[in-house]
């Protein structure tokens, strides 16, 4: 009988059963067992995973000379932005979202523009090289230069690179391959994880820099082993309803650059289009004040974003009044309409309480918290909040103000963008006066609420 190529290793207790089954017969997990290659077995040095570099010395920090790493921009502002400044040399960037919110339209722009300065190879496992190439006309980019290949099978990949020497390899998508060690499906646990072992050991070895395409799972996970995103040096997320233009692409994970950078693109006929000012997306056009809107300032990475946050309280028509929140964490909101109740005499016990963040931006900075109370207090009084206000601040559950980080910067967004007014912290206030910007500085939540009542 041949022997298997391969065996079913549990992910709880590392157990190895040659079979397939719902529990694992060693420490009894259930729906732990996945499949994995079987160790090759040889001389000394032929493991697939044998180190790149050999052994090393041990050697004091200290003596280490630490240099930064050379970029290598995309010529996309803000795609840049978000992996800290460009490309890395033998860079693994994993770019996941939902089916159909532009992941593959702006990595095809992007290698368009680089294809310009190095070589570039495009790997595609869900379109054929027709259908690529449409969408480049579509997009309206100069792909010429742009090598394509269509292929799933891992080992002609790996084949491919070698001859090639691409500086840029884009993988479209991950889940597609699979690799001929392994008997399961493409997709499957076992293959994304050997296909992207694979390949992020061949971007180390010789200096490609590789971006893999990951499917989302329903929840928005990135579909496959949890290892995967522990495997490669930038983890970047799309974000953004598909009905909507507005795409937002967030850095969850980054090696060389900073983590939470934000990029704004908007989706056009001819691909996607930078946003260089994101403010204007998050903000409504009204002509007149509105009740429950006000307007607060919050920090994406580097990059301070104005946005509009909008409360609804109406007269509960249920046994228990609701509370919802969109683009804001629900059970800070519960927090604070209790501080609001406690500190500032304002009760919504008996109302229903709905929240929501302009233009589908998520918000998970606390920055946020005197904005919504200000919102809701406008709300149930029924009564718009001042003109050119813009509002920031921690609330703590004694009802004190507590400053935010990078507040200097927020009031200068604030104040580029024509707004006059700004209720903060008395932490943040700024030492040196800010032209056209009268700061209103409160150490209380009540403070806040009072200076409403009087305007």
């Amino acid at each position: 009988m041949a022997k298997a190529k391969s065996v079913f290793t549990c992910t709880e207790c590392g157990g190895q059963s040659p079979k397939w089954q719902g529990q694992c017969p060693h420490c009894d997990a259930w729906n732990t067992l996945v499949e994995t290659a079987v160790e090759a077995t040889g001389k000394a040095g032929a493991h697939r995973f044998s180190s790149l570099g050999g052994s090393s010395a041990v050697v004091a920090l200290g003596d280490i000379e630490a240099r930064d790493f050379p970029r290598l921009p995309t010529l996309i502002a803000e795609f840049d932005r978000v992996l800290g400044g460009g490309l890395v040399e033998g860079g693994v960037v994993l770019s996941g979202g939902d089916p159909g919110i532009g992941k593959s339209t702006l990595l095809l722009q992007a290698a368009a523009r680089l294809s310009e300065q190095v070589p570039v190879l495009y790997i595609t496992g869900e379109e054929s090289a027709q259908q690529v190439a449409l969408r480049a006309r579509r997009l309206g980019v100069n792909a010429s230069k742009v090598r394509l290949m269509p292929e799933i099978e891992l080992e002609k990949i790996q084949s491919t690179l070698a001859e090639t020497k691409p500086r840029i390899a884009v993988v479209d998508s991950i889940q597609t391959l699979y690799s001929a060690a392994l008997t399961s499906a493409p997709g499957s646990v076992a293959q994304v994880r050997e296909c992207a072992a694979q390949l992020t050991r061949i971007a180390k070895q010789t200096g490609t820099t590789i971006i893999f395409v990951g499917h989302v799972t329903k929840e928005g996970a990135l579909a496959g082993p949890r290892v995967l995103e522990h495997m490669v040096d930038t983890v970047l997320y799309f974000e953004g309803e598909t009905h909507t233009s507005f795409r937002l692409i967030r850095a969850f994970k980054n090696r060389f650059g900073a983590v939470n950078e934000i990029g704004v693109f908007a989706m056009t006929e001819k691909g996607l289009r930078e946003v260089t000012n994101p403010s204007a997306l998050f903000l409504s056009q009204h002509h007149t004040g509105v009740a429950g809107s006000c307007v607060m300032v919050t920090q994406e990475g580097t990059r301070p974003l104005l946005v509009e946050l909008q409360a609804l309280v109406d007269d509960a028509h249920g046994g228990t009044p609701k509370r919802l929140a969109v683009g804001l964490e629900q059970n800070r909101l519960a927090m604070l309409l209790a501080v609001l109740h406690r500190h500032a005499g304002i009760a919504a016990f008996d109302q229903d309480v709905f929240l929501n963040a302009v233009g589908g931006v998520k918000i998970v900075e606390p920055g946020a918290d005197l904005a919504v109370t200000l919102a809701i207090v406008s709300s149930l009084r029924n009564r718009p909040l001042p003109e050119k206000h813009v509002v920031f601040g921690e609330v703590g559950l004694a009802g004190e103000v507590r400053p935010v980080q990078r507040g200097q910067e927020r009031l200068k967004e604030a104040a580029k963008l024509g707004f006059t007014h700004a209720i903060i912290p008395s932490a943040n206030k700024p030492k040196q006066p800010i032209a056209g910007l009268q700061v209103i500085a409160v150490d209380r939540l009540v403070e806040a609420v009072d200076y409403l009542k009087a305007t």
